[in-house]
C-alpha cells in the first residue's frame, strides 16, 4: 500500500463497494482523515499510523477465496476494526463464525430490534429499541464467532449488529453510511471516537496549511505550470499555487473550445486582472475539434482530450525555460474510480481525464494538491484561501467539458448549440434562485434529431436534455424536482431562441442506476 499522507487516520478497506467513499466522507465530516485503499493493495500497515479500521461492502462472497486478497496481517494490528456488510460477514468467517446464502434477501428498508447495550450503538436506537436501517446483502451470517456478542436482530437476519469487545471486533449487516439508514452517523461516530478513541485532525485550515507547506517542498524553487480551466477544482489549485511559491507560478489556461459561453473571458478577467496571476491564455479549439472528428466512442474522447491537453502545455512549457511541474486538479474520486478496487474490469466506473490518458512520456512531473479532498472539502478550502463566492460555487464542470455532454460526433455547430441551451438553463436558475439547490445542473445534446412543428412549418431538429441534480458529495445523486411552470419556461426559451433545437426533455434518473454526466 502506498501511504497517501502521514495524517493519523481511519483506514477504510474497499471491497468493491459503491458506498465506500461514503463511508469515508462520513469520517471526515467529524474531523478525522479517512483513507481508502483496496483489499488487493495492503502492505506495510503500522498501528501506530491508525485509529482503526473499516471493511466496506462489496459483491464479493465470503467463499470467493481467489477473490478476496485480504492480508490477513490487518487482523493482528490490534486496532478496532468495524466490517459493514460484507466486511461484517468477513469478520465473522475470520474468527469462526458461519456465513451461508440467505433464502430471504434484504434490500431497502429494514426494521432492527436492540438485543444488547454495546458502545457501538449508543443513542442510535428509540426508546422503543428499534431503528430503520438499510440492507443490502444475499449472504448472512448463521453463526457467529466464539467470543462474539449478538447485539442486534432483524426478522431475516439474526445477526445484524455483532461484537468482540475484548478484540475490538464490530460487524453490522447493514449500510450505516448511506442517509436511508437513521442515525447511521451516530453510529459510525460512535466508532470512531468511543471505541477508536480518534483526535480531530482534519479542517479546512489545516489543509490549507499543509498543503501549502507540502507545494513548497515538492517544488522548492522550480518553476510550475498550473492547468486552469476557471472550474472550481483548477481554481483553488491555482490559488494554493499562488500562496505557495508566487511568481514561480505560470498559469496556462488553454480554451478547448468545449468551455460553457464566455468562460474564457471569465477566466481572463477573474485570474489575470484581479488575483495578478501569470496567465498564459492559448486558443487550441481548432486543434481539439481536428482530433474529435468523426470520434463518438467516449472513452476514445476523454483520451484524445487528455493527450492533447498535455502536449499543449508541453509546448508551451518548452518556452518557458527551466519549467518541471505542471499541477492538476485531481479529486479523490477521481483516483478511486479510475481504478478497479477488486482487481475486475468492470469495478472500473470510467476514466478521467486527469488520471488517464497522459502520455507515457511526459516531461513534467505532477503536482495534484487536491488528491486527497472530495469536491465539498474543495469548496471549503477556496473559501480558505479567500476565493469568491462566485468561483467557489460554481457547479461542477467535467474535464473534457462539453465533448461528454454530446454523445456520438462533435462538430461545431453542435458545440454552439449546446453552449446556447446551457447558458439560458443556467441563467434561467440562477434568476429563479435555485442554483445554490442544486449541486449540478447543464443542458445536453442528444444525437437525434425529431420532428417538430414552428409556426406553419416543419423542423427537424435535436433534443435538448436538461439535467439537474442534488447531491453532498456527488457520490450519490437525486433529480432536483422543478415546478411545471420552470420546465415550461426554461423550456420555451430555449426552443424559441435557438436554432437547432425543437425538443426538451428532463432527465429525472438518480445516481445509482447512472452517473451523473453521460459519458
Amino acid at each position: 500500500m502506498k501511504r497517501l499522507t502521514n495524517i493519523k487516520k481511519i483506514l477504510i478497506i474497499d471491497f468493491g463497494s459503491q458506498f465506500t467513499q461514503l463511508i469515508a466522507r462520513r469520517v471526515r465530516e467529524f474531523g478525522v482523515f479517512s483513507e481508502i485503499v483496496s483489499h488487493t493493495d495492503i502492505s506495510n500497515l503500522n498501528h501506530s499510523d491508525l485509529f482503526g479500521i473499516i471493511f466496506s461492502g462489496g459483491p464479493l462472497n465470503v467463499y470467493q477465496n481467489k477473490e478476496i486478497k485480504l492480508n490477513k496481517i490487518i487482523f493482528s494490528l490490534g486496532c478496532p476494526i468495524l466490517g459493514i456488510c460484507f466486511g461484517h460477514q468477513l469478520i465473522s468467517k475470520h474468527y469462526g463464525g458461519k456465513v451461508k446464502s440467505s433464502k430471504i434477501r434484504e434490500f431497502g428498508l429494514a426494521k432492527i430490534k436492540k438485543v444488547k447495550n454495546s458502545l457501538l450503538i449508543n443513542n442510535f436506537f428509540n426508546k422503543s429499541n428499534f431503528n430503520n436501517v438499510w440492507m443490502s446483502h444475499a449472504d448472512h451470517v448463521t453463526k457467529i464467532p466464539k467470543g462474539f456478542k449478538k447485539i442486534a436482530s432483524t426478522k431475516d437476519s439474526k445477526y445484524t449488529i455483532i461484537e468482540n469487545l475484548k478484540l475490538k471486533r464490530f460487524g453490522v449487516q447493514f449500510h450505516p453510511e448511506v442517509t436511508h439508514t437513521k442515525k447511521g452517523k451516530i453510529l459510525l461516530k460512535n466508532f470512531i471516537f468511543n471505541i477508536c478513541k480518534a483526535k480531530k485532525n482534519w479542517s479546512s485550515k489545516h489543509q490549507k496549511n499543509t498543503l501549502i507547506q507540502n507545494i513548497k517542498k515538492q517544488v522548492g524553487k522550480e518553476k510550475i505550470i498550473c492547468a486552469l480551466s476557471g472550474g472550481v477544482d483548477s481554481s483553488v489549485v491555482a490559488q494554493l499555487l499562488n500562496k505557495s511559491v508566487g511568481k514561480q507560478l505560470k498559469c496556462i489556461f488553454v480554451n478547448t473550445g468545449l468551455l460553457r459561453m464566455n468562460e474564457e473571458k471569465q477566466v481572463i478577467n477573474t485570474f489575470k486582472k484581479k488575483l495578478k496571476i501569470n496567465l498564459i491564455y492559448v486558443n487550441a479549439e481548432k486543434q481539439f475539434l481536428s482530433k474529435l472528428k468523426n470520434i463518438s466512442d467516449p472513452e476514445k474522447k476523454r483520451k484524445i482530450i487528455g493527450k492533447l491537453f498535455i502536449k499543449i502545455f508541453e509546448k508551451y512549457a518548452k518556452k518557458i525555460k527551466r519549467v518541471k511541474y505542471l499541477a492538476q486538479g485531481t479529486l479523490y474520486p477521481d483516483l478511486i474510480e479510475s481504478k478497479s478496487v477488486t482487481g475486475s474490469k468492470s469495478s472500473k466506473i470510467k476514466s478521467h481525464h486527469n488520471v488517464g490518458g497522459l502520455p507515457k512520456k511526459m516531461k513534467l512531473k505532477l503536482v495534484e494538491p487536491l488528491k486527497l479532498l472530495f469536491k465539498d472539502e474543495v469548496r471549503k478550502l477556496g473559501t480558505e484561501l479567500n476565493l469568491s463566492k462566485q468561483i467557489i460555487s460554481r457547479h461542477p464542470f467535467p474535464g473534457p467539458g462539453l465533448a461528454i455532454r454530446m454523445p456520438g460526433i462533435i462538430t461545431k455547430e453542435k458545440i454552439k448549440i449546446l453552449k446556447m441551451a446551457d447558458f439560458y438553463f443556467i441563467n434561467e436558475l440562477k434568476n429563479q434562485n435555485l442554483y445554490k439547490k442544486i449541486w449540478q445542473a447543464y443542458a445536453a445534446l442528444l444525437p437525434v434529431k425529431t420532428v417538430g412543428v414552428m409556426g406553419d412549418n416543419r423542423t427537424y431538429e435535436y433534443i435538448c436534455l436538461l439535467r439537474a441534480i442534488t447531491s453532498t458529495d456527488g457520490m450519490t445523486a437525486d433529480y432536483f424536482n422543478f415546478s411545471k411552470n420552470f420546465m415550461q419556461n426554461v423550456s420555451n426559451k430555449i426552443i424559441n431562441n435557438i436554432k437547432g433545437i425543437n425538443r426538451v426533455v428532463y432527465d429525472v434518473t438518480s445516481k445509482p442506476p447512472s452517473t451523473i454526466e453521460l459519458e
